[in-house]
């Protein structure tokens, strides 16, 4: 058996793969880099690669490859480009597993490769199992491959049936913060600017999941990935807003008996625990004292102004190819709050048009998701223009 696992980071210079890093950085007698990945940040990611030596980089924006690789010539670093390179780096014999940290729909393809070669997964891009969730699961059954969920909820879900998996859930509750604006109704968010909805009360996040946070999208997007990682309905997952971001999600079980994981909100965490699985690593993370939090408070969410919630669970209800549509209408619609060219509430107005009109496949195959994802993105982008 190998001393060291082996890790391919698929987005190493966002915020997932910079914080994986840091994980990685304390553990080099347990871990080792073999790929590291990133779409335009050449400087960050020649700056990795020199520190963590890996054997294999992929920069997908092929415009800053001869960048790159220069920069990591006299390193005896191999240098990739393209959406095709990525799929390939995943397949590598050295790999054991697979950090997919990439932002939305792009991380599909190269899961789909790394499954298909036998690879395990730790997931922080919840997409993949939002637009495709059952084509996922079901390849990761018959390849023998195990998902690790990286998102602090579903960390949080999978640490508390540790040991119970003989035990049937009753339910999951995913807890949410409420983002920025919790407590404001919609007559509030009509002005809300792209500054205001990127401050985030108790996480550190991209730009992608942090506007999501705000119009609880990410919520919603980790219902639909959260039926697919625990095998649950619709009707077994609930969602509570806990303002504090101590309890990070719940399992009910079929006697009552609910467990809760807990701590402080840091993502390292969770992506320690999933690189580490089975075993837990001493760590030196901040640890959660109680009596600096002597209250801790939970509500529902407001699904009347915060409507993304509403859709998500319509979605996964309707199933097929709707998650599909419902996370590229999405992808478009904060892509372009973030250019300043729509409203804070046009997001979801969008989303909800988009799913209205896009044509419905109960059983979609991975072709029928593609055209469903470039459909949409199609259609989101008239109705902003």
């Amino acid at each position: 058996m190998k001393s060291k696992k082996s890790i391919a980071i698929l987005g190493s210079t966002g915020s997932i793969g910079t914080q994986a890093l840091e994980v990685l950085r304390v553990y080099p007698a347990k871990f080792e880099v073999e790929v590291l990945t990133a779409q335009n940040n050449a400087a960050l990611l020649i700056q990795q690669a020199i520190e963590f030596k890996p054997n294999v980089v992929v920069i997908g924006d092929e415009g800053q490859y001869e960048t790159v690789k220069n920069a990591l010539d006299a390193h005896d670093i191999k240098v990739f480009t393209g959406e095709n390179a990525l799929s390939s780096v995943v397949q590598m014999d050295a790999v054991d597993i697979v950090l997919t940290a990439l932002v939305g729909y792009s991380g599909l393809k190269p899961t789909i490769k790394a499954i298909q070669a036998g690879k395990n997964i730790a997931l922080a891009n919840k997409e993949t199992l939002v637009v495709a969730g059952e084509l996922i699961t079901s390849l990761a059954r018959e390849k023998g491959v195990n998902i690790y969920p990286v998102d602090s909820e579903h960390s949080a879900i999978f640490q508390c049936i540790v040991g119970e998996f003989h035990n049937k859930i009753e339910k999951i509750i995913l807890t949410a913060s409420g983002g920025p604006f919790r407590g404001k109704k919609r007559a509030d968010l009509e002005a809300v600017t792209k500054a205001q909805a990127l401050k985030h009360p108790n996480w550190t996040m991209g730009a992608k999941i942090t506007i999501d946070s705000a119009t609880l999208m990410n919520k919603g997007l980790e219902v639909i990935e959260a039926k697919w990682l625990f095998g649950l309905s619709a009707d077994q997952v609930e969602v509570v807003v806990h303002p504090q971001s101590i309890i990070h999600s719940m399992v009910q079980f079929e006697d009552g008996s609910i467990k809760a994981q807990m701590g402080l909100p840091d993502m390292r965490l969770p992506i320690q625990f999933a690189l580490s699985y089975p075993e837990r690593f001493k760590s030196d993370l901040p640890r959660f004292d109680f009596t600096n939090y002597p209250s801790l408070t939970f509500e529902k969410p407001d699904t009347e102004t915060f409507r993304n919630l509403t859709l998500s669970f319509e979605a996964l209800k309707r199933a097929g190819n709707m998650p599909c549509v419902l996370n590229a209408a999405n992808e478009v619609a904060v892509a372009e709050f973030l250019k300043d060219k729509i409203g804070f509430l046009q997001m979801t107005a969008i989303v909800e048009r988009c799913l209205n009109t896009i044509s419905y496949i109960e059983h979609p195959s991975l072709e029928d998701y593609v055209q469903t994802d470039k459909e949409t993105r199609i259609k989101a982008l008239e109705l902003i223009n």
